[in-house]
């Protein structure tokens, strides 16, 4: 066992691969806020207001590369580590100046974009600080002072950064100040809040255990007193988001047991199907379940079961009301034989609709040729065969006697001065066709 412990301190051992001094320089220089700083800030927060407003995750991740506020963050943990009231002092003013200009540029954007969301998710998931952001930002900020320290640097960083999420937060705290969303600007700017301090906090203890050089107070007493301020401070901050996370667990509770529930009764009556559910939790008061069904009515016996499987489940303080609709008590149909019915009759309509108009668009076609120049056609027919009098043109129908198969066809009933030739007929019938674009005519001679 002794050998295994030394083992696991060797290959967990820090000291042969940080660089106190150099890491402790890294982080005052990072805590310094202006110039180009300033600016990449401001994009930074504009670019994840978009990313916010469009719910556009990849973009929301960019914006957390981009930004500059790790510095004045890991500057407090370390200035508190190292009690360094001079690093303090200004990581906490440069972190002032830097939430503060997050807010007036997502103000400002929110403020004027003509962008609207019915369901602003990427918004709505900043809203509410629960115990698992305080595990990502304390874990998150623990590997990035680990990363700040070492010597041979990495990628850990920008990962750190998109882990623990400050950008988002006070994005949406700007959101919340443009719209006057009270809401969301106390619950995003609280998850800013845990973030920062956690962040501190990991910076703070992972620096007391690499064992980074401390100014030594004269006085016991003030580094005792320091100390409590620093547990009061970490208490106060953590219940809140201790009660959120517990308030979330049981909605997630609520909404597995809600799906139970629908799962396991949706098919267990034959003739009774749930058409709609709608589920509503609150905190304090009970709950409510709203369940539509369709079929049969459920007997008083079957919404006893019901009611008794959710107390079973967990859904105690749950109030269930039931809709029952399309009732069919006197018919012996089950309702999936019914539906499977209404289904079939609907697409019989829709065949008999398309039926209709296939044929009223044939009958259309018979129309056209409403739409003959006669006058054109009549002087044309008397230059051509000066014998021809009178000419008919009706559409018709050619039916087989015996097949009773039917085709249409255009009738041209001609009278002629004496007897045609059958050679005139048939050159009358082909300049008809040509004239009057028609595939099938039958030219018949009427003599007075």
């Amino acid at each position: 066992m002794r050998r295994f412990l030394t083992r696991i301190r060797i290959i967990t051992n820090l000291t042969d691969h940080i660089d106190v001094m150099a890491t402790i320089a890294s982080i005052k220089q990072n805590v310094d806020f202006r110039g180009p700083n300033v600016w990449i800030l401001a994009f930074a927060i504009i670019i994840a207001s978009v990313g916010l407003n469009v719910n556009s995750i990849p973009v929301i991740i960019g914006a957390m590369l981009i930004s500059p506020l790790m510095g004045p963050i890991m500057g407090v943990g370390m200035s508190i580590a190292i009690n360094d009231s001079k690093l303090l002092q200004g990581s906490l003013k440069n972190l002032f100046v830097m939430v503060a200009i997050s807010l007036l540029a997502s103000f400002t954007y929110f403020f004027i974009s003509p962008l609207h969301l019915e369901e602003p998710t990427e918004l709505l998931a900043r809203t509410r600080p629960t115990i698992f952001d305080v595990f990502i930002a304390l874990f998150g900020g623990l590997a990035g002072i680990v990363e700040s320290a070492r010597k041979e640097k990495g990628t850990v960083i920008a990962g750190v950064a998109i882990a623990t999420a400050l950008m988002p937060p006070l994005c949406t705290a700007g959101y919340g100040l443009a719209n006057a969303e009270w809401g969301y600007f106390i619950g995003a700017f609280y998850l800013f809040f845990i973030n920062s301090f956690l962040i501190a906090l990991a910076t703070f203890l992972m620096a007391r255990y690499m064992k980074f050089p401390v100014v030594k107070f004269n006085d016991p007493e003030k580094q005792r007193h320091v100390n409590r301020i620093i547990i009061i401070f970490s208490t106060i901050t953590l219940i809140p988001s201790i009660i959120m996370a517990w308030m979330v667990i049981r909605e997630n509770r609520f909404d597995y047991a809600v799906e139970k529930l629908v799962k396991e009764y949706s098919s267990a009556f034959e003739n009774t199907k749930f058409m709609d559910v709608e589920k509503t939790y609150y905190i304090m008061d009970s709950s409510e379940l709203k369940i539509s069904t369709i079929g049969q009515p459920l007997t008083a016996f079957q919404i006893a079961r019901v009611r008794e499987r959710m107390q079973e489940i967990g859904l105690k303080k749950t109030k269930l009301s039931i809709t029952q609709s399309l009732s069919f008590a006197s018919d012996n149909t089950p309702a999936t034989e019914l539906l499977q019915s209404i289904y079939e009759r609907s697409e019989a309509a829709v065949k008999s609709k398309e039926e209709r108009i296939a044929q009223l668009e044939k009958e259309l076609a018979g129309l056209k040729t409403e739409n003959i120049p006669y006058a054109q056609v009549a002087r044309e027919l008397a230059i051509t065969y000066p014998a021809l009098q009178k000419i008919t043109l009706s559409t018709g129908v050619q039916i087989e006697v015996a097949s009773g198969k039917n085709v249409r066809q255009l009738v041209a009933v001609v009278q002629w001065l004496g007897t045609p030739a059958a050679e005139e007929l048939q050159q009358l019938e082909n300049f008809l066709k040509v004239r009057l674009n028609e595939s099938d005519i039958t030219v018949i001679p009427y003599a007075e």
